[in-house]
């Protein structure tokens, strides 16, 4: 049997709300992983050290909202940089001159 079998996604009835099954399942899964610890922070290592709610739970939260009809919540999206009309990543790679000429070649 998979690894992937117990995941909460795999085991939970999926509620008969859910418009997006795919990003409901995905987004239990990310909540899932970024429970809290005893001592108040994130369980996944890529959270070490962060306060919980971590950033990836409350996307998470989002998306599982948005999978089930729910509005977008803009209140809990990452407030940064517009970009295009969209919010801007985290951190945009910034590449030297030398990378965009070898890039081009």
């Amino acid at each position: 049997m998979s690894e992937n079998a117990d995941r909460p996604s795999h085991v939970t009835d999926r509620p008969d709300e859910v418009t997006d099954p795919l990003l409901w399942r995905l987004a239990l899964d990310v909540a899932d992983a970024h429970a809290p610890a005893e001592e108040g922070g994130c369980v996944h290592l890529i959270c070490a050290g962060a306060q919980w709610p971590c950033g990836p739970w409350e996307q998470a939260q989002r998306a599982l909202n948005l999978a089930q009809g729910g509005p977008a919540d803009e209140t809990n999206a990452p407030q940064g940089p517009q970009r295009g009309g969209w919010a801007a990543a985290t951190a945009l790679p910034t590449w030297g001159p030398e990378r965009r000429s070898s890039a081009a070649a």
